[in-house]
């Protein structure tokens, strides 16, 4: 089996960027394949999205209205209840416990149980959210769910 410090492209994988403007020889000297004159042929000479060649684009024709609270939404790791039966019984589980398990890669803004599938554990599970079927499980199971 062939060690990382020997893997290698697949031959014809990889190829040499195309040199334009690099004298008359390469075929691709003088204008690089820009044709002649002309806005496309200056630089910088590509509009971006959302030009209309100097008609009022689009997205300032429009009347903007409304307001929203995006900014502000708050956005919650999800764990189902499921998850939880890989702890031993009796186990209070926390955000920083899940963290360090790897079963919640990032918080965001805090950690929400979902009642998804059953949890056959008896557990003290503490979090930012619990849906109503997640706490019913939980407490079903013999254990408790605290809000932080």
């Amino acid at each position: 089996m062939a060690g990382l410090h020997e893997l290698r492209p697949a031959p014809g994988a990889r190829r040499r960027p195309k040199r334009v403007g690099r004298g008359i020889g390469s075929g691709h000297g003088k204008t690089a394949g820009r044709g002649t004159k002309g806005q496309k042929a200056r630089s910088g000479g590509a509009k971006g999205p959302g030009f209309e060649g100097g008609q009022m684009p689009l997205q300032r024709r429009i009347p903007k209205r409304g307001f929203t609270n995006a900014p502000f939404k708050k956005e919650y790791a999800v764990v189902n209840v499921e998850t939880l039966n890989r702890f031993e019984p009796g186990t209070e589980v926390t955000p920083e416990l899940l963290q360090e398990r790897g079963i919640v890669k990032d918080a965001r803004d805090g950690i929400k149980i979902l009642g998804d599938g059953e949890l056959k554990v008896a557990l003290t599970v503490r979090a930012h959210k619990f849906s109503a079927s997640a706490r019913a499980k939980i407490e079903q199971a013999g254990g408790r769910a605290e809000v932080i």
